[in-house]
């Protein structure tokens, strides 16, 4: 039998091409491929199948591998927090970091797309002043093992320490940063059976001691000074001269008992209180005009000498980068007196001022004005400011004493605190167990630079806490990538 050559038949047969119809007028181009069954065409549609299921099943892959991959660098960025910010509070206990990173890494990788070969682990790095993740973890390929890749690492080589946690105080900058705590040692500060004061404080001072201060090489350079205060400020011999009026004597009162006028003799000791005249507020360096008083009281069993309330343990401590002798002296402090918060407000600025650098030697000096590092005052007080001095430097609540050269000891503080903010200095405050005394509270608010960096404290435990928080601000911990 002989085919119509329009026929299907014969356009189906082999060879018989030249007897297609043209395009525009007989079947499509899809339905002449089907319809082809020379093979050369069906097999570069093989080919491209293959081709487009590889690409297919390659973004399949890459999309699984991006999603682990975001996942992980969450986890480990959450884990080298966590470690870092225990290493911030303790540096010496690297292993229960690394533990703690891992225990976190863990548990914000549980619900993670599936890995293999995962091998992220963590550790302190660059001398303790950091906290980083290390190793590496792959997803398994699905479709890409066709084209011989098994398995796509999360990171590559550059990235061998993709999340790193640094701890340093001033934050990312290479910045100074100069301390002054002014600590409470007057009598109300004692430890009793319900509080434990002043051991809650040695406690609290110490902490930030030692998160502020690193022992690392990588650390910015942080100096701390202390300076505790209660009638008055005791100094370290050779600056007591410097900074007080040295002819200064002894001064004899008048004053009526039971209709009888008796006298007394006030002599001077060895601590010093505010000062008077037209820089009694500003931290102008001491010289004639500007001399700080001199305590003076009514022991005097030395001779010509007073005897001051504050022990040798409670002299102030310049600027010093020395932990342990600033842990060391923060312990042995002890208790005495009223509280003459003016006065330790004044020389926490003191001891940060380049104004009063001739008190201080070597490595003690303050550093100048308008550079790069950081000046902060932490005034820590348990109650309300009750003692000011009359013009030759006797309280004014002794017999015969004349009237407050300067008003109010809460006056005094908060002139000396507004200057002090004014000169750079950045203030935190800390009222512990102040009740309802608003008067206290309302002083620590206005010496504080913002609301925020005013804390108040009921508890021992809130006092750690208050301290705790400040040198974790000023010790500022930060991510990398």
């Amino acid at each position: 039998m002989v085919s119509h050559p329009s026929s299907p038949l014969a356009a189906s047969r082999p060879g018989c091409s030249d007897n297609v119809p043209a395009r525009s007028s007989g079947p499509s181009f899809v339905g002449r491929f089907a319809a082809d069954t020379g093979g050369g065409i069906a097999i570069m549609f093989a080919l491209m199948l293959v081709a487009l299921c590889l690409f297919v099943g390659a973004a399949v892959d890459i999309g699984r591998w991006l999603q682990a991959r975001h996942q992980t660098i969450a986890a480990m960025d959450a884990a080298v927090l966590k470690g870092g910010r225990m290493l911030q509070e303790d540096e010496t206990d690297v292993e229960g970091a690394r533990i703690a990173a891992q225990q976190y890494y863990t548990e914000n990788t549980r619900n993670r797309t599936e890995v293999i070969e995962d091998t992220i682990a963590f550790d302190a790095v660059d001398d303790n002043s950091a906290f980083a993740a290390t190793g590496n973890a792959y997803v398994k390929t699905a479709f890409l093992s066709f084209a011989r890749i098994s398995k796509l690492p999360l990171f590559n080589a550059a990235e061998a320490q993709f999340s790193k946690a640094v701890f340093r105080a001033g934050g990312s900058s290479n910045n100074e940063v100069e301390i002054s705590m002014m600590l409470d040692v007057t009598g109300s500060m004692k430890d009793s059976k319900s509080t434990k004061k002043i051991s809650d404080l040695k406690v609290a001072a110490a902490d930030l001691v030692n998160i502020v201060i690193s022992e690392s090489s990588n650390a910015n350079p942080v100096r701390v000074a202390l300076v505790p205060f209660a009638e008055g400020v005791r100094l370290p011999t050779a600056a007591h001269n410097k900074a007080r009026d040295t002819s200064q004597k002894s001064v004899q009162y008048s004053y009526k008992n039971k209709n009888k006028t008796e006298k007394v003799t006030y002599y001077p000791t060895e601590c010093v209180v505010e000062r008077k005249g037209a820089n009694k507020y500003t931290d102008v360096g001491p010289g004639t005009g500007n001399y700080v008083m001199t305590l003076l009281n009514n022991d005097g069993a030395n001779g010509n000498s007073g005897k001051c309330g504050l022990p040798a343990a409670d002299e102030v401590v310049p600027l010093s980068k020395n932990k342990a002798l600033l842990k060391q002296r923060i312990e042995k402090l002890e208790l005495s007196g009223s509280t003459a918060g003016q006065i330790g407000t004044a020389w926490a600025w003191y001891t940060l001022s380049p104004n009063w650098n001739s008190l201080w030697s070597g490595d003690s000096a303050a550093s100048a004005y308008g550079g790069t590092t950081r000046k902060i005052a932490i005034l820590m007080t348990d109650g309300e400011y009750n003692m000011q001095y009359d013009t030759n430097g006797v309280s004014t609540s002794e017999n015969g004493a004349g009237s407050a050269v300067n008003g109010t000891s809460t006056t005094q503080a908060r002139e000396v605190c507004t200057a002090m903010k004014q000169a750079g200095i950045a203030v935190y405050t800390v009222g512990f167990a102040l009740g309802k005394n608003a008067t206290a509270i309302a002083t620590l608010d206005h010496c504080a630079t913002n609301p925020g960096m005013a804390y108040t404290a009921d508890n021992g435990n809130e006092l750690k806490q208050a301290f705790r928080d400040i040198a974790l601000k000023i010790n500022q911990l930060y991510l990398t990538h």
